[in-house]
C-alpha cells in the first residue's frame, strides 16, 4: 500500500480572492469547485480536456497570450481573471464563431452552445453573413480534377479534391440510419467529446476525426453511416454532444422534462446508476422520454444500449394490467406457450378474487399434501425487500425451504465453491480494481455482451498498460486488446487451470506468505500431488493451447504485484462448475493474489439482483445472509425473529430450481407460486420444464408480461416493471443501491410487494409494513429494516442512510462506516481463518460429441437482448438493432456445412431442434456454434442439457452435443 502523504494544496488568485486548488487541478476544474463558471465547450468531465474550442480562455497576471483553462493547471502563486473584458471578448469571440454555421433547429432544449450564447450575450449573426457568401461563392467553383492538373500541381484551393479555401461550407445531411442515434453532423462544432466519449472512455473506437481543416469532420469507422457502423449504442457519444449532433432518435431532446428520477439500471449486475427523463405524451400520460448516466460508484455516468435505450418496454401495449384466471376446462398445453389470443385460455378478474384463488390454491395443497409438495421461485429481477419477503412467504405460508431463483442456473457453482473455500459467496473486490491490477485473468466471460459498462473499465485498464488474460472457447471482442488470449476448446477448463496450477509449483512461484498464515499444508501438498502430472505439456493436446503460452500465463499472474480473476458463466454452467471455481480459488490463495487492491475472485453476476437476492435468502439451503438452514439452531432463531409458533419451519432441507422442476415431472411438486421468473425459458430443457409446469395442479404466476410460463399458469398477477416502484438491489461489487420509482404502473397492475403480502396474509404469514400497491416507498423502508435485522452484512446501512446516501458497499458493520470495497484483507470468514483448498479432478461435460452429434453447443447472451428477453425484446430500440434469433458458426464450419451467412442453419440435440438464421464469426472454434437464449421462436434451451454440478446443483446449459444440417427449402421460408 503507497504511504506517501497527498500533495499539498496550491494557493493562488482567482478573480482576486485567495483560493486553492489541488496539485495538478486544472484552472477550469478549482474555478468549478470554488462556484465560478467558465464557458466551455470541448470540455466535459470525465473526458479528457483537449483544449480545442477555446471557449475555456482565462487571462492569467504577467502572460502575453490567455490560456485555456480546461488544459492549464495551477501554479503556486498564480494570478487568474475569468470574467476580465480581455478574456470575455475572446470567449464571446468562440461562441460566435462556433454558431455562425449551426442552424437554428428547436432540436435539443439544452443545447450547452445556445446556452454559452446566451450567457456572454453572444451575437448569433455576426459571422453568419461570411459562412452565407462563403458557401454561395463555393457553389461557383467547378468540381475540381480528379488528379492533378496541367501544370502539376493540385486544384485550385490547395489540397487535392477539395473546395478553394474560402471558408466554404457545405451542412451535411442527417443520418437516420440507426434505430437510437439520430446524427445531425450540421450541429456539430467538433469539439471531439464524442470521439474522446467513444474511443478513450468505453472503448469501442468507432467514432474518428477524418479531414483537415475546413474539411474536418466526425466519421463513423471509415465514414459508414451510423446504422452501418460497428456502433454498440452505448449513447456515450449521445450524452456527451454538447449541440445535439448527435441525440435520440426519438426526438426526446427537443422538449424539457417534466421532471427527473435517479434510479439504477435494472439489467447486468454491474448496477449503474442513471437518471430518467420523464416527459407527458400527447394524452398527458408519463413515460420515460430519455435516461442519462449518473456519477454512480459502479458506472461515473458510462451506460450500455440497454442502460440507455431500453426502457419503453414498461410502456409496452402487451403489458399485463388486470389480474387474470384461467377459464374452467381450458387445458395446459406445454406445446402452445406463446398465446395468440390471451382471451382463449384466461378471464379478467378483480384482484381480491385472483388473489384468493391464488392463495387458496396453495394453501389447499399444503393443507392436503404438506409443504413439501409447494415451491416458490423468486426473482432476481425485482428489489432486495421483494426477494426477502418472498423466500419469507414460501417457507413461513408455504412451510417449505423449497425456494430458488436464477442464481441456481448462473453462480450456483460459483457460489458453492466460495462458501465452502473461503467461506462467503461474495466478490473479494469490486470490477473497477482491474484498473489497479498488473494482471487479470477474463476466463469464461464475454463483459463486452454481458457487462458492456465493466467492459470499458477493463478497456481502459489495457489502454493504462494492464495485461489481459482472456481465456475461453470463443475469441471475444476483448481479444483485439488482451496481452494474451488462449482460447481452449470447449469444456477443457480444467485441463487448463490445473496446467496452470501445475506451473505454480513447477516453478516455484508459490507465496510462501499466503501459503503458511491462509492456507492449509496439507491441502496445499494435496493439490501440489493432484496436478503434478498435469502439465502444461501434457494438458496442451486436451485444451489446444500451446504450453509456452500457458508456462507465460501462470508466470505473469503468479508474479506480478497485483492479479485479479474474473470469471463467467463459461466458467459455472457445467457439471465440473464448482470443481472449476475451486480451480480458480487454488490458483489464487498458492499465489498471494487476495487482500489487496487489484487483486481477488470476483464472479461477474448476471442480472441486477442476483447478489442482492441470494443474500436475501432467496435460495433453499441459506437464510439471508448465508445462514445455512440445517446449521445447529438456525429455525429456531428465524422462528424466533419472525414471531412464529415454533415448529412452523419445516425441517427438511429445500430443493434446488432444477431438482423442483424434476420433482413437479414426477408430480411430487404440486403447487408452485412463481415470481417474475420464466423456467418456460431459461430452464435447461425446457421441453421437460414445460411439462413439468403444465402438470401442476395450480401454478401462480406473477409478471408484468404474458410469458411462456404465465401461459401455463392457473392464476396471472400483473406486477410493477423497475421504473415503477421503490426498492433497493445489491450489485456484483456488494454495493447495495436505492432504486427510485419513477412511473405509476398502468392499469390495475400493482407493487411486487403488495402482491406477495397480499398472498401472505392468504396463507397466515402477517404482514412486516402497509406497502403502497402503487409502487411508492410507503413501507419499503420498513421491509429494508426487517431484512436488515437478520443481516449482520448490512448493519450499518439503515434506510435513512440510503435515503442520504444513496449507495453504500457491504459488509457495513456500523452507520458511520463507509463499507468495505475489498474483503479478506487479513482472514477469511471460516473457523479458522484460512482458506480451505480442494484439488479440482480433470472431468468434462457430461455429454460430449459423438458421431451422431459431432458438433458443440455454447449458449449466452448478445449485447442487445437480456436473459429470456421477456423485457428487452418488448423495448423497440432493442428488438429493432436485434430482431431475429442467430446461431454464430465459424466461415470454415459454414463452409463445410454447405451453408451461406444469412441462410437457415437446423441445430439438433439430444432434446430437441430448432431453425435460425446463420452469423459468420471467425472467433467461434471450428467445431462449435453460438445460440443466444432469448428468442422464444428458436428457444436455445429446447437443446441443453438438465445435467448438474454435484456441489452447486447447476445445470450444463453452457455446453452439449448438437448436429447440424443446412434446413429444408421449406422450412426456410417458413422460417
Amino acid at each position: 500500500m503507497d504511504m506517501t502523504p497527498p500533495p499539498a494544496d496550491i494557493a493562488f488568485t482567482l478573480d482576486g480572492r485567495l483560493v486553492q486548488a489541488h496539485a495538478g487541478e486544472t484552472i477550469w476544474a478549482a474555478a468549478q469547485r470554488h462556484g465560478v463558471e467558465i464557458p466551455h465547450l470541448c470540455h466535459h468531465d470525465p473526458l479528457r480536456p483537449v483544449g480545442n474550442c477555446r471557449a475555456c480562455m482565462v487571462e492569467v497576471d504577467g502572460e502575453r497570450v490567455l490560456a485555456a483553462s480546461c488544459c492549464r493547471t495551477v501554479a503556486p502563486d498564480m494570478k487568474v481573471q475569468t470574467h476580465s473584458a480581455r478574456a470575455v471578448t475572446a470567449q464571446r469571440g468562440v461562441l460566435e464563431l462556433l454558431v455562425a454555421r449551426k442552424p437554428q433547429r428547436v432540436d435539443r432544449i439544452d443545447d450547452e452552445l445556445d446556452h454559452w450564447c446566451e450567457q456572454l450575450g453572444a451575437d448569433r449573426r455576426r459571422y453568419a453573413g461570411a459562412f452565407q457568401g462563403a458557401q454561395a461563392e463555393a457553389a461557383q467553383w467547378p468540381a475540381p480534377a480528379a488528379g492533378p492538373s496541367q501544370s502539376g500541381g493540385a486544384p485550385p484551393g490547395g489540397l487535392q479534391g477539395q473546395r478553394p479555401s474560402t471558408g466554404a461550407y457545405t451542412p451535411p445531411a442527417a443520418d437516420m440510419s440507426h434505430p437510437a442515434i439520430s446524427v445531425n453532423l450540421d450541429a456539430c462544432i467538433l469539439c471531439t467529446r464524442c470521439l474522446r466519449a467513444c474511443r478513450e472512455e468505453q472503448g469501442n473506437d468507432v467514432i474518428g476525426l477524418a479531414g483537415r481543416g475546413a474539411g474536418a469532420r466526425i466519421v463513423f469507422d471509415q465514414a459508414a453511416a451510423m446504422g452501418d457502423s460497428t456502433c454498440v449504442a452505448c449513447g456515450e457519444c449521445v450524452q456527451a454532444c454538447p449541440t445535439g449532433a448527435l441525440a435520440p432518435a426519438n426526438g426526446a431532446w427537443a422538449k424539457p422534462s417534466a421532471r427527473t428520477v435517479d434510479s439504477v439500471c435494472p439489467y447486468c449486475g454491474v448496477g449503474c446508476a442513471l437518471t430518467y427523463h420523464i416527459q407527458p405524451d400527447a394524452q398527458g400520460r408519463e413515460h420515460i422520454a430519455r435516461v442519462d448516466g449518473r456519477d454512480g460508484v459502479a458506472n461515473h455516468e458510462r451506460l450500455c444500449v440497454k442502460g440507455r435505450f431500453g426502457f419503453d418496454y414498461v410502456a409496452n401495449p402487451a403489458r399485463l394490467t388486470v389480474p387474470l384466471i384461467r377459464r374452467e376446462g381450458v387445458a395446459k398445453d406445454p406445446e402452445q406457450v406463446k398465446l395468440a389470443d390471451w382471451r382463449a385460455v384466461f378471464r379478467e378478474a378483480t384482484w381480491d378474487e385472483a388473489l384468493e384463488r391464488a392463495a387458496g390454491g396453495l394453501r389447499n395443497i399444503r393443507e392436503q399434501h404438506g409443504g413439501r409438495a409447494l415451491a416458490g421461485f423468486g426473482s432476481a429481477k425485482g428489489s432486495n425487500e421483494e426477494a426477502y419477503l418472498f423466500q419469507k412467504l414460501v417457507r413461513a405460508g408455504l412451510r417449505t425451504h423449497n425456494v430458488d431463483h436464477c442464481t441456481r442456473l448462473c453462480h450456483a457453482s460459483s457460489v458453492a465453491a466460495l462458501l465452502e473455500g473461503i467461506g462467503s459467496g461474495a466478490v473479494s473486490n469490486p470490477v473497477m480494481d482491474v484498473l489497479q491490477a498488473d494482471v487479470v485473468l477474463l476466463i469464461g466471460a464475454n463483459p463486452t455482451v454481458n457487462h458492456p459498462v465493466a467492459a470499458s473499465w477493463m478497456k481502459n485498464a489495457m489502454a493504462r498498460g494492464t495485461r489481459f488474460i482472456l481465456a475461453d472457447p470463443r475469441r471475444t471482442e476483448l481479444a483485439r486488446k488482451a496481452w494474451m488470449t488462449l482460447q481452449f476448446r470447449a469444456d477443457t477448463d480444467l485441463a487448463l487451470l490445473n496446467a496452470m496450477l501445475h506451473v505454480v509449483f513447477d516453478e516455484d512461484l508459490l507465496d510462501a506468505e499466503s501459503v503458511r498464515d491462509r492456507c492449509h499444508p496439507d491441502e496445499v501438498e494435496a493439490v501440489r500431488k493432484h496436478v503434478a502430472g498435469l502439465s502444461p505439456e501434457a494438458m496442451e493436446p486436451v485444451c489446444g493451447v500451446p504450453a509456452a503460452d500457458i508456462r507465460a500465463a501462470a508466470r505473469a499472474f503468479a508474479t506480478s504485484k497485483g492479479s485479479m480473476i474474473l470469471w463467467g458463466m463459461g466458467i459455472s454452467q457445467h457439471v465440473h462448475g464448482t470443481d472449476n471455481v475451486r480451480a480458480l480459488i487454488a490458483l489464487c490463495l498458492l499465489t498471494g493474489q487476495i487482500g489487496r487492491p487489484g487483486t481477488g475472485l470476483h464472479p461477474l453476476r448476471g442480472q441486477n439482483n442476483v447478489q442482492g437476492a441470494s443474500d436475501a435468502g432467496l435460495i433453499p439451503m441459506m437464510f439471508p445472509d448465508y445462514v445455512r438452514t440445517q446449521a445447529d439452531g438456525a429455525m429456531d432463531k428465524a422462528e424466533h425473529y419472525w414471531k412464529l409458533p415454533p415448529g412452523q419451519l419445516s425441517r427438511e432441507p429445500g430443493l434446488t430450481v432444477v431438482e423442483i422442476i424434476h420433482a413437479a415431472l414426477e408430480g411430487k411438486i404440486r403447487g408452485m407460486y412463481i415470481e417474475g421468473e420464466n423456467p418456460a425459458m431459461s430452464d435447461p430443457d425446457v421441453h421437460h420444464a414445460r411439462q413439468a409446469l403444465a402438470g401442476l395442479e395450480h401454478l401462480v404466476v406473477q409478471d408484468i408480461f404474458l410469458t411462456e410460463t404465465a401461459a401455463l399458469a392457473d392464476v396471472v398477477l400483473p406486477a410493477t416493471a423497475w421504473p415503477e416502484k421503490t426498492g433497493t438491489v445489491t450489485n456484483t461489487d456488494r454495493l447495495v443501491q436505492l432504486g427510485r420509482q419513477a412511473l405509476k404502473p398502468p392499469g390495475q397492475a400493482r407493487a411486487d410487494l403488495w402482491i406477495i403480502q397480499e398472498m401472505g396474509r392468504r396463507l397466515g404469514v402477517a404482514p412486516v409494513a402497509e406497502v403502497d400497491m402503487h409502487g411508492g416507498e410507503a413501507g419499503v423502508g420498513a421491509v429494508f429494516e426487517d431484512m436488515r435485522g437478520m443481516m449482520p452484512s448490512i448493519a450499518g446501512i439503515s434506510w435513512d442512510r440510503l435515503q442520504r446516501e444513496g449507495a453504500v458497499t457491504y459488509p457495513c458493520a456500523e452507520e458511520d462506516q463507509p463499507g468495505q470495497r475489498v474483503v479478506f484483507i487479513d482472514r477469511f470468514p471460516t473457523a479458522d481463518g484460512r482458506a480451505k483448498l480442494l484439488p479440482a479432478p480433470l472431468s468434462f461435460a457430461d455429454e460430449r460429441p459423438d458421431n451422431a452429434y459431432p458438433h458443440v453447443l455454447i449458449t449466452g447472451r448478445e449485447l442487445e437482448h437480456w436473459h429470456t428477453g421477456a423485457m428487452t425484446r418488448h423495448a423497440s430500440v432493442l428488438d429493432a438493432l436485434e430482431p431475429q434469433a442467430t446461431v454464430s458458426a465459424h466461415p470454415s464450419l459454414l463452409a463445410k456445412l454447405g451453408v451461406a451467412p444469412g441462410e437457415v442453419l437446423r441445430v439438433e440435440s439430444r432434446r430437441g431442434a430448432i431453425q435460425l438464421a446463420t452469423r459468420a464469426d471467425p472467433g467461434m472454434p471450428e467445431d462449435a456454434v453460438f445460440i443466444p437464449f432469448a428468442y422464444a421462436e428458436a428457444a436455445a434451451n429446447l437443446l441443453t442439457n438438465a445435467a448438474l454440478d454435484p456441489w452447486g446443483k447447476i445445470a450444463e446449459v453452457k455446453y452439449c452435443a448438437v448436429r447440424l444440417s443446412k434446413a429444408e427449402a421449406e422450412a426456410v421460408a417458413a422460417a
